[in-house]
């Protein structure tokens, strides 16, 4: 169990080495030693999760004390590590599929100015991913949180020379802010009532029953934890700022849409559920944003011409449906799909930007198409992620997804409904972006022919060595990463099948959920097959609708792109409006009031004062010797008469 240090130390350790001796290590060699450190940390979580199973149930865990933090008073704080199945698990797939992205980034940024300090962010955002899931109190959670929000703020807006990116990495720090505020308020709270911080302080005696919760405290200390959850996995009111994460490189946006950031909000809620087992009216509120959030995301994705920004939402979408889990009750469905949307997602991520490479930088779906026959393993990995998000059987969306609904079914009939609809619309969406990327016309060719030889300059090569250089499959180094995910897209639900004993998550986490504080979700078998075929009927109408919409090289169909979608309900706009209206007309106020008034009057009036004693002063350079001598005689007489009355007294 001591190597749980080690999952923790070797991206730190990396990270360190990147910022001194960045300048000295150049690339390639920055991008594999932060990768080392990466699959070295993803190992030390393997070595630690084999050493867990050859414990009974109940004793696979640990507390591993640092060091003593902060000793005040009656406040006591450690850095210390607690591995058990859930934080373990989480740094499983973290670092693996970290890891994995570590790996494809070589290729990505190659020849990248900032490569060195690319690959340092990604080592710091994965040491602070696995702080967050392995701390031993929410304190050093917090530390962990506030370090992958750094982290996301330096990534997003990586190429800071572009004023897009600039604004979309303030935009997710300032709408973190907004729900870190509630986790640091909910931290007053609990230290306010159990004293501590520590989980074997808060949790475990919830968990034991060794204490119980009054509802109102319940109730405030978990729905401020989770403000910082719906800021960090980007839920309703907060998710504003994750399609808009897309301005960074398309590996970072794999890293947070996929193993790392946005995850840590449903860790959150799952660590916290002995507090949240006491507040029934949280859980109702957890289960509809998290429906809420499904049903919304996947209809704004239904009308997003970037390719990025159609897996942005369906992130946002995906992470209501863990939401949806937890707040009904079922934490291992949750977290079920937590792993199988970080296979999924982060394989699509990956394809995506094995596209926009191959056609130097372009994200427009509609000048893109025709590219399977260029892409032809990219296109076949695309496929599975596709398939799988859009839990179309037998792949990993599918099994995980069900499982999500039923438990949805089990809280409420209205909620399942929702996520149902969600479901149909995400088939839809994804078989109009693999229409429009992988077939029909060869787009960007025509694009390239528009403009001549700067055109096919821009999109491949110059004009004479077009055919050489068309869209092409990326380096080993991006496409090894692609493939492992395919395969664990197709074959990764095998991990929690609801059959044959394969329900290896659900049974992992038992000891972390007991029936003390998650009662089981019990539906009968009769129900489950009717409300499941309903689900994927949902998916395969979903599927094949899209796929007719959007058939034959069609890039347009008004009728299925309504500009309220394009503009995601014009939801940011009328924040955006609401929040910059006042804050502009207060900022020019205070400019008037405070600038103007007191800060330039002081400094003007400081400038006319002296401009106007040299104007008077002046006047005594009158040029005339006698009148000099006259003034020295003066002061000579002054001088003469002040020593005496000084040595008279």
């Amino acid at each position: 169990m001591n190597a749980s240090y080690a999952i923790v130390a070797f991206p730190l350790a990396g990270s360190i080495l990147l910022l001194f001796g960045g300048r000295l290590i150049r690339q390639p060699f920055s991008g594999w030693l932060a990768t080392f450190a990466a699959f070295a940390s993803f190992g030390a979580s393997v070595y630690v999760w084999a050493s867990m199973l050859g414990r009974p149930a109940s004793d696979r865990h640990a507390d591993l004390g640092l060091f003593r933090w902060m000793p005040v008073a009656d406040l006591h704080v450690n850095f210390g590590l607690y591995a058990d199945q859930l934080s373990i698990l989480w740094c499983l797939f973290s670092t693996g599929v970290g890891a994995l992205i570590t790996l494809y980034s070589i290729g990505y940024m190659k020849g990248d100015p900032g490569f060195s300090r690319f690959f340092f962010y990604l080592n710091l955002f994965l040491f602070s991913m696995v702080v967050l899931v392995l701390a031993d109190n929410f304190l050093f959670t917090f530390l962990g949180w506030e370090g992958v929000g750094y982290c996301s703020y330096g990534l997003i807006g990586f190429w800071f020379d572009r004023d897009s990116a600039a604004v979309a990495a303030k935009k997710a720090f300032v709408t973190n802010r907004i729900g870190d505020f509630g986790f640091m308020i909910a931290l007053f709270f609990m230290f306010e009532h159990f004293r501590s911080f520590n989980f074997s302080a808060v949790l475990f005696p919830l968990t034991a029953h060794h204490a119980v919760l009054a509802g109102t405290t319940a109730t405030a200390i978990f729905l401020l934890l989770f403000l910082g959850a719906v800021g960090k996995s980007a839920q309703i009111p907060l998710y504003m700022w994750l399609p808009d994460a897309m301005e960074g490189p398309t590996p970072v946006s794999a890293l947070i849409h996929a193993a790392t950031m946005v995850t840590a909000g449903v860790y959150l809620v799952a660590r916290a559920a002995p507090i949240l087992h006491f507040s029934p009216d949280s859980q109702w509120i957890v289960a509809s944003v998290g429906a809420g959030t499904a049903f919304l995301a996947a209809t704004i994705a239904c009308k997003q011409d970037d390719i990025k920004k159609v897996l942005a939402y369906s992130t946002i979408s995906q992470i209501g449906y863990m939401m949806l889990a937890e707040g009904s009750g079922d934490y291992p469905a949750g977290i079920f799909h937590t792993v199988m949307h970080a296979f999924f997602k982060g394989l699509l991520f990956l394809a995506a930007g094995s596209v926009i490479h191959a056609l130097h930088d372009e994200q427009d779906m509609k000048r893109m198409g025709g590219l399977f026959r260029y892409l032809r393993v990219t296109g076949v990995c695309f496929l599975f992620g596709f398939l799988a998000l859009a839990a179309i059987p037998p792949f990993d969306g599918f099994w995980s997804k069900d499982q999500v609904l039923a438990a949805a079914w089990h809280k409420s009939p209205a909620l399942w409904a929702l996520g149902v609809a969600a479901a149909g619309l995400t088939a839809y969406y994804m078989s109009r972006q693999f229409m429009l990327v992988f077939t029909g016309q060869a787009r960007w060719r025509d694009q390239a022919a528009e403009h001549g030889a700067a055109g096919h300059a821009a999109v491949g090569g110059s004009a004479a060595g077009h055919d050489a250089l068309e869209p092409h499959e990326p380096p080993l180094t991006m496409l090894v990463p692609i493939v492992v995910l395919a395969f664990a897209s197709l074959f990764g639900w095998l991990l929690n099948a609801p059959f044959g004993g394969l329900d290896f998550i659900s049974r992992w986490l038992a000891p972390v959920f007991p029936a003390t504080i998650a009662p089981a979700v019990h539906v009968a078998t009769g129900t489950k097959w009717v409300i499941g075929a309903v689900a994927a009927g949902m998916a395969f109408l979903g599927l094949f609708f899209g796929l007719g919409a959007w058939r034959g090289g069609v890039v347009d169909r008004p009728a299925l792109e309504p500009a309220f979608l394009e503009h995601g309900w014009y939801i940011d706009e009328s924040i955006a409006v609401a929040v910059s209206g006042p804050l502009a007309t207060a900022a020019n106020a205070a400019s008037f009031a405070v600038d103007a008034g007191w800060v330039d009057g002081l400094i003007n009036g400081v400038a006319r004062a002296a401009a106007q004693t040299g104007r008077q002063l002046r006047r005594l350079q009158t040029g005339y010797l006698r009148n000099y001598a006259l003034g020295i005689g003066l002061g000579a007489a002054a001088i003469l008469f002040y020593m005496t009355m000084r040595a008279g007294g």
